[in-house]
């Protein structure tokens, strides 16, 4: 590979992508029944450790369409078996092979075949329909009372959103399912813009201190009573 190749797949070793790539090794890894784990050391840190060097040895040597694969670019995405892999390193393949996961290199470039297809499909997989996100209690208060959807990215928002290219179109319906008041509150604290661009994952919102100031006082209210 280019020496500028290589750099800039090494940039997105934080992303989204990369990490699911490494979770479809780790699920692939585990799926072989002959993978023994040292039970003299912590096994999730051993498998950890095991996925994130075959996904760093494979990762720079994939096309840039398939390291940033998302649901967004899915039609420029190729199949698996478009791809040669013949770039992989060898440490890749030996390493599979050292563990008794595979019996020779062919077999190890199978392997990760199967794995990238796994990628492709959870990467490239359309966002969720909003109603099957619907949780029991308010992702704030974390009471079970009745539940309000609210648009983790205002609706007002989404054309000039697009226009900023601030989120991609598949996060647009995006929901958290708050009770009234939370929901209330939430829309108090901040303007349409300012939840677009700054609060558009519940863990956002509960990072706000006045959030949680809330979430304490509301988490001890008992719905339905009325206070004389």
């Amino acid at each position: 590979m280019a020496k500028t190749a290589i750099l800039m797949a090494h940039s997105d070793l934080g992303s989204l992508q990369f990490s699911s790539f490494k979770d479809c090794l780790a699920r692939r890894i585990i799926s072989l029944s002959d993978f023994v784990v040292d039970s003299s050391n912590d096994s999730d840190s051993e498998l950890d450790e095991f996925a994130s060097f075959l996904a760093l040895e494979a990762w720079p040597a994939f096309p840039t369409t398939l390291r940033q694969a998302s649901y967004e670019t899915r039609n420029t995405v190729p199949s698996p078996d478009d791809l040669s892999f013949e770039n992989t390193p060898v440490a890749f393949g030996d390493t599979l092979v050292a563990y008794g996961l595979t019996s020779d290199y062919d077999e190890s470039l199978e392997f990760l075949r199967k794995a990238v297809g796994d990628y492709i499909g959870l990467v490239c997989a359309p966002p969720p329909v909003w109603s099957s996100t619907r949780t029991k209690q308010c992702e704030l208060c974390e009471r079970e009372i009745p539940l309000t959807y609210h648009h983790l990215i205002p609706r007002a928002t989404h054309a000039k959103v697009l226009k900023k290219n601030l989120h991609p179109e598949s996060m647009l319906n995006s929901v958290a399912w708050l009770c009234r008041p939370c929901h209330t509150v939430v829309h108090h604290v901040a303007n349409n813009d300012e939840l677009a661009r700054e609060y558009y994952t519940i863990e956002l919102l509960q990072g706000r201190e006045d959030i949680q100031k809330w979430r304490k006082y509301a988490a001890k209210q008992r719905y339905g009573v009325r206070r004389n």
